[in-house]
């Protein structure tokens, strides 16, 4: 399995669609075995959920994202998973070990906007 971290470098970001980056882990059986850093195309790409699944990813977990690309995630069968906290090995290791599990989409900046919108 391959999971992939919305991060700020080694940190979980707050917001899916903003990171900088992705952490990716490759998981087998409840331990990380391989890491990696990809850059992220950045949320004017569009389709981040089909960036990711060329990556082969399964899990994403992030601080928050809108519902829009909660859904798109799941379209394209890559698990969301949204509340996530800390270092991203750390997450990462929390969800390989059956401690974290996919929600409903939450995004704390989405009340008034908070300084930046999907053009959805």
């Amino acid at each position: 399995m391959i999971i992939a971290v919305a991060s700020e470098k080694e940190q979980i970001t707050g917001h899916f669609g903003h990171c900088r980056n992705f952490n990716l882990f490759t998981v087998e059986g409840e331990q990380i075995v391989s890491e990696v850093s990809i850059d992220s195309p950045g949320h004017e790409h569009g389709d981040l959920p089909a960036f990711l699944k060329e990556y082969n990813v399964d899990v994403l977990i992030s601080g928050g994202m809108g519902p829009g690309a909660f859904n798109r995630l799941n379209e394209v069968g890559i698990i969301p998973v949204v509340g996530g906290t800390g270092l991203a090995k750390d997450v990462a290791a929390d969800y390989a070990a059956g401690k974290l599990v996919s929600g409903v989409a939450s995004c704390g900046g989405h009340g008034g906007h908070g300084g930046h919108h999907h053009g959805n």
